[in-house]
């Protein structure tokens, strides 16, 4: 794993896995107690079935980072918000665990396409 000296570069690196699908990068930038080798193909299966569009980090501070990151699942735009909490071991930041929240595109935000264009008047 590259050099990584922060939680919130460790989660872009890991938000960058999923865009690529690479699942193997995914479980071991996790803690040793939740590195599964079964997951790895699950984390392929679903990033060859999503775009992922963009991620928006909106917090971070002391080892948590809280993040939007949105993706499309067929013609559908969703969106993953979490706060990740991220833990050295060994001298290397890897992730703990996430706390995931309900959260959904609003009509009135900027469309995660890129489009410019709010999402309500774009991929609503």
């Amino acid at each position: 794993m590259k050099n990584i000296s922060t939680p919130e570069e460790l989660m872009r690196s890991r938000y960058d896995a999923y865009v690529r699908g690479d699942g193997l990068y995914l479980v071991n930038s996790a803690i040793k107690d939740s590195r599964y080798s079964d997951d790895i193909e699950l984390i392929q299966e679903f990033s060859q079935n999503v775009e992922w569009l963009k991620l928006d980090v909106l917090d971070t501070y002391e080892n948590f980072v809280e993040f939007k990151a949105y993706y499309r699942e067929g013609e559908i735009i969703k969106v993953l918000h979490e706060k990740s909490r991220f833990v050295q071991e060994d001298g290397e930041w890897l992730y703990a665990d996430g706390e995931l929240y309900n959260s959904k595109v609003e009509r009135n935000e900027a469309c995660p396409c890129g489009s410019g264009k709010k999402y309500k008047k774009c991929c609503f």
